[in-house]
């Protein structure tokens, strides 16, 4: 196929390096509420301080001017929260840098596409891979004209990128964006500017290995009791020792427990974070740690037992089981998700169907998942599809970093390895070989389910295209396509048998001449016929001369 991109070779995708869990703290008296309310709208101006004073630096920080802006802050709390404060403004400027990178590579690509349609001549066809013209001669100006806009906004994007500049809203740029849309959103201005405070204040402190229980700034008993290190302008509200205020709130973390007080108890590092769910009015208590790299299992070691090979939809995985050689067993399976209403309904509906998957995945026996390697960075822009916008907001819906993060944290403690595919082409080619053939009266089919087998199968190794069929005994056109694979090493596995003779259709030999005579009617038969049957010496030797 001189069209067929080249496909890249699948892997098996690294584990998780981190751990994060949560609990609730209940029964906080109103002092306590107080006390946190205040430490983290004290630390929250000081950290937005220090996120100022680094987007200033841009690229021209240094060890220097760390250690200055920290030596800053430790004077007006301490050294520990000082150290945490620098680290998360170090994470959120990093992390801008690599938005605004993103964000000029999809303006790259618009222009791109823009550019060549833009040249094409008005209502040009387009092919698979690339749009064709506009459609009128209106359209074409109104796109000339976002093509000087999106110009303008990469020249612009680039400057800042090459400067160093990044701009960044702590508390975020959607909630910032809602206080202009109060109505829309069924809030009021003091339910906003309390949520907007909320997000910004700052309780959070990382791990140290080797002091008392991990944690010297938000400590965390083996008994569940929590305290924190109060800054030096809020050490008056202590209730303890050494400047550290106790919440009479107790945690204990119902997952992964055990792994947290093994690290405690240990003095091992572990990082906590307390917010406020202003829908509720809520306090949380994260905990979070790292773990060690886990050594990946070859492919090979992956693919011993068969797979899951899974097609990621708007609405639901389609899932199908295959053996190590290809064959899918059993019926497909479909585990349906609601990604409308809210961010947490959205997380919810993902977790819920992830974790069907993997308990079914662990049923049938099979050691590994197969899943695309999906990132739509390029295919939802409006430049590229156009008037299709339902098709945009379908694959933008889709959650491909979330959804990776999740189903490799849930398949590590599930024992199951994940491996990612090239996505190209699962979709046609899974419905061209095996949709219609797999199909029954009582078992319909459908598209996503033929992918699931095509992704499986490149999982797998093994070409998605099906075995041809052995011809009958009586022709060899009837015989369709074989639904099974067979292994690698068995004879004759693909291909058809060759034909016994070299004749033409027509049954006419190379020659041109006939081997014998018309035959006699079968209803008018007065007399026997004296003509010989001449064998073909390429037929096969069993036949011999049969009289007339």
């Amino acid at each position: 196929m001189g069209g067929v991109r080249e496909l890249a070779a699948p892997f098996v995708v690294s584990g998780p390096c981190g751990v994060a869990v949560r609990d609730r703290l209940k029964h906080l008296t109103p002092q306590d509420e107080k006390v946190l309310r205040l430490v983290g709208e004290y630390q929250g101006r000081l950290a937005s301080r220090d996120l100022k004073a680094r987007c200033a630096d841009g690229l021209e920080h240094g060890a220097e001017s760390w250690a200055s802006r920290k030596r800053g802050l430790t004077g007006v709390s301490s050294s520990r929260i000082a150290g945490a404060i620098t680290k998360a403004t170090h994470d959120q400027w990093a992390l801008a840098r690599r938005c605004q990178a993103a964000y000029i590579q999809t303006l790259e690509a618009g222009i791109r596409t823009l550019r060549h349609r833009l040249s094409l001549p008005i209502g040009a066809p387009g092919t698979k891979r690339a749009p064709g013209g506009y459609r009128s001669r209106g359209e074409w100006f109104h796109k000339s004209r976002r093509l000087k806009a999106l110009e303008a906004r990469h020249t612009a994007a680039v400057r800042d990128r090459q400067a160093g500049r990044v701009r960044v809203v702590r508390g975020g740029k959607r909630l910032l964006n809602t206080r202009h849309h109060l109505a829309q959103a069924h809030l009021t201005e003091e339910q906003w500017r309390q949520w907007w405070e909320a997000e910004r204040w700052f309780i959070a402190a990382d791990g140290e290995s080797g002091k008392r229980f991990g944690n010297e700034t938000i400590r965390v008993t083996d008994t569940g009791e929590v305290s924190i290190k109060l800054p030096a302008p809020l050490a008056h509200l202590a209730n303890a020792k050494h400047g550290r205020y106790t919440l009479t709130a107790r945690v204990s973390f119902a997952h992964r427990g055990v792994e947290w007080a093994d690290r405690i108890a240990a003095n091992r590092a572990v990082a906590y974070r307390i917010h406020l769910d202003t829908d509720r009015v809520r306090w949380y208590l994260t905990a979070s740690w790292q773990r060690p790299a886990v050594q990946m299992i070859p492919l090979q070691a992956a693919r011993a037992r068969g797979m899951i090979g899974v097609d990621t939809n708007a609405d639901h995985f389609a899932a199908y089981h295959l053996d190590p050689h290809g064959n899918p067993v059993g019926e497909p399976r479909r585990f349906f998700y609601d990604l409308s209403g809210t961010t947490g309904h959205r997380d919810a509906q993902i977790r819920h169907a992830l974790t069907r998957l993997l308990h079914w995945a662990r049923q049938t026996g099979a050691g590994a998942i197969a899943i695309e390697d999906l990132d739509f960075t390029a295919e939802k822009t409006r430049e590229k599809h156009g008037r299709r916008k339902r098709f945009r907001q379908l694959i933008s819906g889709i959650p491909t970093g979330k959804l990776r993060a999740r189903l490799v944290s849930m398949a590590t403690e599930q024992g199951l390895s994940i491996v990612a595919v090239d996505p190209a082409y699962t979709s046609v080619w899974g419905a061209q070989h095996w949709q219609k053939p797999l199909a029954t009266p009582r078992r319909r089919l459908s598209r996503h389910d033929a992918a699931g087998i095509a992704i499986g199968r490149r999982a797998l190794g093994h070409p998605i295209r099906r075995r041809t069929a052995p011809p009958p005994h009586d022709r060899s056109d009837r015989a369709g396509h074989r639904t099974a694979q067979a292994r690698p090493g068995a004879r004759g596995r693909e291909g058809t048998r060759p034909p016994v003779t070299d004749h033409a259709p027509g049954g006419v030999p190379p020659s041109g001449t006939r081997k014998r005579g018309p035959s006699a009617s079968n209803t008018v038969r007065d007399a026997p016929s004296t003509h010989e049957w001449v064998r073909d010496p390429l037929m096969h030797t069993g036949l011999g001369t049969v009289p007339g």
